[in-house]
């Protein structure tokens, strides 16, 4: 492996544990749905944007449903790893070229991250409805509505602290 594959490897480990970390320190109750609200979509946007799409998909999926796992919501953990991976993935895709080429506040990556966060709520409501029956589903969407947003408006000031560190930069 070369400098740049262990550059790569690294970050993204690190951005695995730092979704999972942000999940778990940061959840606040759902009474209604059982679940919690948390700010860890918004270490996936700062993965997907800062790692692109590998890092995105990678930290998104694994990072989340890590903090699943290790918080107790064991049945939840194979739904989180694909729409929270695919929610990194199109974090990625939608926004990475405009966050790497007009910055975190333009209004193409923002949208990018919306649409990611939409996804998120579209997924959890699916997979909600699958395991519960969509009516009760119907109770989350508000809060991962506010975890999704949320999460795009505490994304920016990292990202634009961030910005100008290229993870998939192969010049270096």
């Amino acid at each position: 492996m070369d400098s740049r594959g262990l550059r790569e490897l690294t970050l993204t480990a690190l951005f695995v544990a730092l979704v999972t970390v942000a999940t778990m320190v940061v959840q606040v109750p759902v009474p209604a749905t059982g679940g919690f609200i948390n700010v860890g979509d918004t270490m996936i946007f700062v993965a997907a944007l800062v790692g692109g799409p590998k890092a995105g998909l990678i930290a998104g999926g694994l990072g989340s449903a890590l903090a699943d796992l290790l918080s107790g919501y064991a049945m939840w953990a194979p739904w989180t790893l694909v729409i929270k991976g695919l929610e990194g993935l199109l974090a990625a895709v939608l926004a990475f070229r405009a966050y790497r080429m007009r910055g975190a506040l333009s209004v193409a990556t923002l949208a990018g991250l919306a649409i990611a966060g939409l996804w998120m709520v579209l997924g959890y409501y699916v997979a909600g409805g699958i395991i519960r029956g969509f009516a009760p589903a119907l109770t989350e969407v508000p809060g991962n509505l506010i975890q999704a947003f949320g999460s795009v408006i505490l994304a920016t000031p990292v990202l634009m602290a961030l910005r100008g560190l290229n993870v998939t930069d192969r010049t270096r």
